[in-house]
């Protein structure tokens, strides 16, 4: 409830300032009040939208199968550790979820701590032994716990917000400063101008807030490990990552890699835009108690 609070209010604040910026530049209060209303719905509403729907999104992207009553050993277990550790955790218990997947993964998303959704692929419990299972759940648990799909909602939000408004603020000063130059800027081609230079500085500041975002999503698994790690212990969690650096590459395409044990091996991209810290510096920063405090 607090971080739905603090949702609200950054969310106002952004726009009460972006609004007093806005009534520097000139622009007419209709103009401005129509502006900061597009901000908004845009900046903010996408990602609010996006959370509240997160579960029923992630459960048909993976086409997982919520336990509502567990048919066998495996899925009686399952629901008792994500049980048992819920309760641990002091966090309502999740919606408990399978999908047929080869590659060893699980997530966990929802809304809020109390209505949140664990889904651990078929992968994960056929290769990895039950303490190593156990520790990735209860790094799935430590993600709710932390509250950090609220607060990647909120930071995507504020991002969103400051790149939408940036770029149409200095499109509109730059088509201005143009048109005022050029005597052969007509009202048609000024509009033209405006849109491109605008589409221009989204992709610029949309990649420049990627790294912000992305760079939280790394920060936000050193702490799931560690939580693991007070759930399970330290060795499990290691033996769970080591596990995974020499499991297979993820055989199946997905979307909901924010939340996820591990994403996709690294490559030839930069750790700028890596959404996962590598495994070889969660298995350290494990070992030196970095996040353990």
């Amino acid at each position: 409830m607090l971080r739905i609070v603090l949702l609200l209010l950054t969310n106002l604040s952004v726009m009460i300032v972006f609004g007093v910026v806005l009534s520097f530049t000139g622009i007419q209060s209709s103009s401005v009040a129509a502006f900061m209303t597009m901000v908004g719905l845009f900046g903010f509403g996408g990602s609010c939208v996006s959370l509240l729907m997160s579960k029923c999104i992630a459960l048909r992207t993976v086409g997982g199968e919520v336990i509502d009553k567990p048919r066998n050993e495996t899925e009686c277990w399952l629901v008792h550790t994500v049980s048992q550790q819920a309760q641990q955790a002091n966090v309502a218990m999740p919606q408990v979820a399978i999908y047929h997947a080869l590659d060893i993964n699980a997530f966990a998303t929802g809304a809020c701590r109390d209505a949140s959704l664990v889904a651990v692929s078929t992968g994960l419990l056929h290769n990895m032994s039950r303490d190593e299972a156990e520790a990735v759940i209860a790094h799935e648990i430590s993600h709710i716990a932390n509250g950090d799909m609220v607060t990647m909602t909120l930071i995507q939000g504020v991002v969103n917000v400051c790149v939408i408004f940036l770029s149409r603020l200095l499109a509109q000063l730059s088509a201005g400063f143009m048109s005022s130059v050029s005597e052969n800027v007509e009202n048609g081609n000024g509009s033209q101008l405006l849109y491109c230079i605008s589409m221009v500085l989204e992709l610029v500041f949309g990649i420049l807030a990627s790294i912000i975002t992305l760079w939280f999503s790394r920060t936000r698994e050193f702490y799931a490990d560690a939580g693991s790690a007070r759930l399970v212990g330290r060795d499990k969690m290691i033996a769970a990552l080591q596990h995974l650096k020499i499991s297979y590459e993820p055989q199946t395409a997905s979307n909901m890699i924010a939340l996820c044990i591990h994403g996709r091996r690294h490559n030839a991209v930069s750790e700028l835009f890596m959404s996962h810290p590598t495994l070889e510096k969660r298995i350290d920063a494990l070992r030196s108690r970095a996040y353990l405090k």
